[in-house]
């Protein structure tokens, strides 16, 4: 372990796969103590097995519903219970549901809006009472570059919607939570694969896009985004919050 994150306590939402599993393995390899938690049973207990098979701490709940107060104190009571603190809340999970402004149903806005946006609320407070407690802390949320350009690949009016809602909360909290010692900031990534599920490399109009509109030429990785939260999680980001940290290889500077 390298130390950026020794001592600290780290909350990481949708642990199952992805960047939630990347970051899951990183922080703790930095030291961080982990608490997690996903919907998918299976793909989190194989996250908590390979975090301790590298010699990190895990503990979690799966299946969790983030989408219910309840089962979101549930998580924070095992945080508390386990390590008696949290230092880090990193609001990863997030589930959209896409389709075009006139083809978009009610009850697929309602979802996304409950599982990119509310959630956020939910686990929030929840933890934020623990993390006073603790003397302060970090709180990282994602959001995506639909909060600031148009998506010219997939039907992105409610996923639009729900991570400038997050844009928009991060600044919040970082004014709300100030006086506590949190600091509150956003990463807003581009295309990003996910080593889970294949196939989006090869897509014809995905090829296209990383030739013809990002600049660095590839899509991103999952570390590519946990590397900025690992920033932001540590004592190196201490005077920043409020910010907005974008990791798109260029997508949106032109």
């Amino acid at each position: 372990m390298t130390g950026r994150l020794e001592n600290k306590v780290a909350l990481i939402t949708g642990t199952a796969q992805g960047q939630g599993r990347v970051a899951a393995l990183r922080f703790a390899k930095e030291g961080a103590k982990i608490v997690g938690c996903d919907l998918n049973a299976g793909g989190n207990r194989e996250t908590v097995r390979r975090v301790r098979e590298n010699g990190g701490e895990m503990v979690s709940i799966e299946p969790l519903d983030l989408c219910k107060p309840d089962e979101v104190k549930k998580l924070v009571n095992l945080t508390e219970e386990t390590y008696g603190r949290l230092d880090i809340l990193y609001n990863n999970a997030s589930a959209p549901r896409f389709a075009m402004l006139t083809e978009m149903s009610q009850e697929d806005w309602q979802f996304t809006i409950d599982n990119e946006l509310s959630l956020i609320f939910y686990v929030v407070k929840a933890a934020v009472p623990l993390m006073i407690k603790s003397g302060g802390g970090s709180i990282i949320n994602i959001s995506a570059i639909a909060a600031i350009a148009g998506q010219p690949v997939i039907g992105a009016f409610a996923h639009a919607a729900t991570k400038a809602g997050v844009l928009g909360v991060s600044k919040s909290m970082a004014y709300e939570l100030a006086p506590h010692g949190i600091r509150s900031n956003a990463i807003v990534p581009g295309m990003i694969s996910n080593p889970d599920k294949k196939g989006l490399e090869e897509n014809p109009r995905v090829k296209e896009l990383v030739s013809s509109k990002i600049l660095l030429r590839r899509i991103g990785k999952p570390e590519d985004v946990v590397n900025a939260a690992l920033f932001l999680a540590s004592d190196e980001s201490g005077y920043i919050t409020g910010a907005s940290l974008v990791v798109d290889g260029g997508w949106t500077a032109w």
